[in-house]
């Protein structure tokens, strides 16, 4: 018997970190699953500027150190700098151990060309965060989220869809799910992790979108 792929479990319960939280994307992304009702915690490798940001962001957004967000949290949202994904999932392996994981860095450059991709060793940032936390339930989404649009409270929707990559059908499940939590949102399952460079890549394209059109443009997904 083949489940329904838009039958998505309740994650209403779920406790959401962030971390890397302090940053544009990461503080964005609290703010919206928090103002969906999600119960939110923001991670930072110092506990006071994960504090402060909780503060300025109110709704019941809690800060804390890293590893005290990874241990409180069901769900983590990996929304650090491409230059310290490696290092910051190294020293927190044993408290991501058994979490539902969901990487979102985009390894990118940029010259005088604009943005350009990276390709990680690993093959992509959400597969160097598989191999780095074999503990760990590894997938990828919201990449492809404008930080601004995720910050402006007079912004009621967020029209876009999120690609979700993953090994497991469950853990994927949970993470459109919680997409869906966000007014305008959608997720929608994009494949396995051997699948998530192109999806990290195509935010270069967006970035020179963005700068040609001085839009916030993200993507969606037709005829589903």
């Amino acid at each position: 018997m083949t489940t329904d792929p838009y039958d998505l479990p309740d994650v209403s319960g779920l406790v959401v970190g962030v971390l890397g939280g302090t940053g544009d994307q990461g503080r964005g992304l609290a703010y919206r699953f928090a103002r969906a009702g999600q119960k939110v915690i923001i991670g930072s490798r110092a506990a006071g500027r994960a504090e402060a940001a909780a503060a300025e962001l109110g709704l019941g957004i809690e800060g804390a150190d890293n590893a005290t967000c990874a241990r409180r949290s069901d769900v983590v949202i990996i929304a650090v700098p491409w230059d310290g994904h490696a290092a910051t999932l190294q020293a927190l392996r044993e408290e991501l151990g058994g979490k539902l994981v969901v990487d979102c860095v985009n390894p990118l450059g940029f010259d005088k060309k604009g943005a350009y991709a990276l390709k990680p060793e690993e093959g992509s940032a959400a597969e160097q965060a598989a191999a780095l936390l074999p503990d760990s339930r590894v997938t990828a989404a919201f990449h492809h989220l404008s930080a601004v649009l995720l910050q402006d409270e007079t912004v009621e929707e967020i029209d876009t869809d999120v690609m979700v990559l993953g090994e497991k059908r469950a853990d994927t499940d949970i993470v459109q799910a919680l997409a869906a939590r966000i007014p305008g949102m959608r997720g929608i399952f994009a494949g396995r992790l051997r699948g998530a460079h192109q999806v990290e890549a195509l935010v270069a394209n967006l970035i020179s979108v963005n700068r040609r059109y001085k839009a916030h443009a993200g993507l969606r997904v037709t005829d589903i």
